[in-house]
Order: C-alpha cells, then sequence, then structure tokens
C-alpha cells in the first residue's frame, strides 16, 4: 500500500504523544515556559524530535496542548450528561488549567507576545478553536436531537460563549472560577431554550 503524501516515516504513536505531553507538562511547571524546548522535552521523554514534530508543529503548539490536556477520565465526558452539563465541564477544565501555575505562565507570555507570532497562533489553533469545535459539537448534538433550537447564527453564539472566558484570561480584570464556567454555559442555553421571537 503506498503512503500518503506528506506523511512519510513511522505512524504517530499515541504512547509517545502522551510521555510528550507529560514532559512538557512536568517541564512548563518545574522551569517555565521560557526554558522549555523540544530537546528538553524529547530527552525528558525518552523519544526523539522527529517523534515530536509529527504530532505538533512547533513548540509553542506542544505548549498550548500540554496546557489543555487533562487526563482521559477527566477529559471524557460522562455520557450521561445533559449538553449544559457537558458545556459547564468542558468550561470548567478550561478555567482550572488557566488557573494552574502553568496557565498563568501561558497568559504571561500571551499578554506579551506579537498577535501574529507562533506563540499567538498555537493558542488560538489548540485552545481556542478547539474548544470552540467542542462546543459546536455539544451544541449541534443537542438540536440534532430535539432538545435546542438552532441558533440564528451559530459563530457568534460560540463567540459569545467563549469570548468572555478568553478576555478574562488575557485582560484578568475577574476572576476564573467554575462559577463563571457555569454562567457562561447557563446563558447560552438560556438563549438556545428561548430564541428571539
Amino acid at each position: 500500500m503506498s503512503q500518503v503524501p506528506g506523511k512519510r516515516g513511522r505512524p504517530r504513536s499515541a504512547d509517545a504523544r502522551r510521555k510528550a505531553l507529560a514532559a512538557a507538562r512536568h517541564l512548563l511547571m518545574e522551569d517555565g515556559l521560557g526554558r522549555l524546548s523540544i530537546e528538553a522535552v524529547a530527552r525528558a521523554a525518552g523519544i526523539g524530535k522527529p517523534t515530536i514534530y509529527r504530532n505538533w508543529a512547533n513548540l509553542q503548539e506542544l505548549a498550548m496542548e500540554a496546557l489543555i490536556t487533562v487526563a482521559p477520565a477527566e477529559s471524557t465526558p460522562d455520557p450521561d450528561l445533559s449538553p449544559q452539563a457537558a458545556l459547564t465541564a468542558q468550561l470548567t477544565r478550561l478555567v482550572q488549567s488557566f488557573s494552574s501555575t502553568r496557565g498563568r505562565q501561558i497568559t504571561i507570555a500571551l499578554a506579551s507576545a506579537d498577535p501574529e507570532s507562533e506563540f499567538t497562533r498555537a493558542f488560538r489553533n489548540r485552545v481556542i478553536l478547539s474548544a470552540r469545535a467542542h462546543g459546536r459539537a455539544l451544541i449541534e448534538a443537542a438540536i440534532a436531537r430535539g432538545d435546542l433550537s438552532a441558533p440564528q447564527d451559530m459563530e457568534t453564539l460560540l463567540d459569545m460563549i467563549y469570548g468572555p472566558l478568553f478576555f478574562r484570561i488575557l485582560a484578568g480584570h475577574q476572576p476564573l472560577d467554575s462559577n463563571f464556567a457555569d454562567s457562561l454555559a447557563r446563558a447560552a442555553f438560556d438563549l438556545l431554550r428561548n430564541p428571539a421571537r
């Protein structure tokens, strides 16, 4: 069987990914973002640098995923949860990630980063867009089951859910806590249950 163009080399290893993420999280906690490097992660994880580059485009994307990735038992939503509870759980995980020591390090770095830098692009791709995609899937599944009405503009709704969260992350004017996550999810589902006529 011929290989897919652009995908040369050995296939990605789930075990290697887990080792790299665990090593990156440890290094972020111990040394901070400024001392994180692909070489250090590869050495700590016991894997080669090419393995890391098969999974992440650059160091910034690896750091972002290390920040937001949690244990499978914590990240897999309970199938018995309502869509609102599942969204609340996702937002709570994001709040907890950015309230942690490594989360604050990422926030400080973001505040001074160029908007077009690799670091801010990684934040957009690995955190903002990933979170929005997860929220969209939850809402669309509930709409498909007939539990909710479709919003007039899904993109605006998703901005209304995740925009305040990331504004607090960057501006730091109000605390990030579970009450805020619950409030965001409740407001979103109030809109979906009671669409404007």
